[in-house]
């Protein structure tokens, strides 16, 4: 029978109501439903008619995703994805396997420095699996080639918004899991304490990123967090800052990377690579830390002090360099050519649980912060002068 809201239903009657129909009306009745009834099923082959075949109960299947290319620098390419059906998500590799649910989730266009297979999968819950996708990238860069830069240029006349196209921003306050005592503000951001009129993050005219750390009123501060997340994203190559960074209590200014998949696998098992940090005033000989975090390593388990020579310090310019290669992180300060620190996986020997988490298959987003106080540096004091800035002449990207 066919039950709607406990009644059976056939055209324009129905049995429960309390008039009409003598019993054998209703005999008849019924059993002219379910003639109908048995003659639908025969043609049909289901009780509603479409939850089989091409009808609108159907099962649907994903778009099959689509790979696109455009131009970086030097014959690099950047490839992006994108799926119609709303609410997919796409997982990929890039080494002509067939990817699954368990390969990276796309978020982010990334750089291709090198020939590569990428191949794609959509998923949406209730829905059939899309078909594959896939495209070679025919790339061959050569070792040490510029293939991606900000050099922050500005032609405008006035202090400018950084690239929408690839920074965004963490903003707002609580801490960020170090005790920090900043409010981040993004460009353009109006809520207070945050200033139009005082921005925490700009191209200024004299071609240098700022960002700017600020102390609106007692006991209040503001900074900027930049970031390329769900932008642009890199696996593998040599990523270089040119820095200035100030140098006082309290100030913990950095320069770092992190996985596309902190999403879905969280912090650290996204792996974390932090290649410009240090905290507080300039103390001789001055200081810069290169650091890797992922699951089972965390804090200073894997971190390594690079000294500046002598009379140099983190207020002046300098360059500084992540060699990311597969199976090695290396570190540089101003000389690529000579790594103070190179960790790989035998480096997390000894530490119960610890895994390598940097040849997992996703690309990192570029991070760049100012933060003002927390549980490193710990809170600025009278002698912390406000407002100070870290520029940034540029951000590269060199091919392996």
């Amino acid at each position: 029978m066919i039950v709607f809201n406990g009644w059976l239903r056939s055209g324009s009657f129905r049995i429960g109501d309390s008039k009409l129909f003598s019993p054998e009306a209703t005999a008849v009745r019924l059993l002219a439903v379910a003639i109908t009834f048995i003659a639908v099923l025969g043609c049909g082959g289901s009780a509603n008619g479409a939850a089989s075949g091409s009808g609108s109960g159907a099962s649907a299947q994903v778009a099959t995703p689509t790979i696109s290319a455009s131009a970086a620098q030097n014959g690099a390419q950047i490839a992006s994805m994108a799926d119609s059906t709303s609410g997919a998500t796409i997982y990929y590799t890039v080494d002509g396997s067939t990817p699954t649910t368990a390969s990276p989730a796309y978020t982010a266009p990334f750089l291709v420095t090198s020939t590569m297979t990428v191949k794609a999968l959509a998923v949406a819950p209730g829905e059939a699996n899309s078909s594959l996708a896939s495209q070679t990238f025919s790339v061959n860069v050569p070792s040490g080639t510029l293939v991606w830069s900000d050099e922050f240029t500005n032609s405008t006349g006035s202090n400018a918004q950084p690239n929408p196209s690839l920074w965004t921003y963490d903003t707002g306050a609580g801490g960020w899991g170090n005790n920090e005592l900043e409010t981040y503000c993004a460009w353009g951001s109006t809520s207070s304490p945050c200033s139009t009129a005082n921005p925490n993050a700009y191209v200024g005219t004299d071609g240098y990123l700022h960002i700017v750390a600020q102390q609106p009123s007692s006991g209040l501060y503001t900074s900027a967090r930049m970031k390329t997340q769900g932008l642009f994203s890199f696996r593998y190559g040599r990523l270089e800052i040119r820095a200035m960074v100030p140098e006082a209590q309290g100030f913990w200014p950095a320069a770092w990377s992190m996985g596309n998949n902190i999403a879905t696998a969280g912090w650290p098992d996204c792996g974390e690579m932090d290649v410009l940090e240090r905290v507080n005033s300039a103390v001789s000989p001055d200081w810069n830390e290169g650091s890797v975090h992922g699951p089972g390593f965390t804090g200073t388990n894997i971190g390594t002090v690079f000294d500046f020579p002598s009379r140099q310090t983190a207020a002046g310019w300098h360059t500084y360099g992540m060699i990311w290669s597969p199976g090695s992180v290396a570190y540089y300060v101003d000389d690529p050519t000579h790594p103070y620190v190179t960790y790989t996986p035998s480096s997390l020997s000894g530490l119960s649980g610890a895994s390598w988490p940097f040849d997992a298959g996703q690309s990192n987003f570029i991070i760049f912060n100012l933060a003002v106080g927390g549980s490193w540096p710990g809170s600025p004091n009278s002698s912390t002068p406000f407002p100070s800035e870290m520029l940034i002449d540029y951000v590269r990207i060199y091919a392996n």
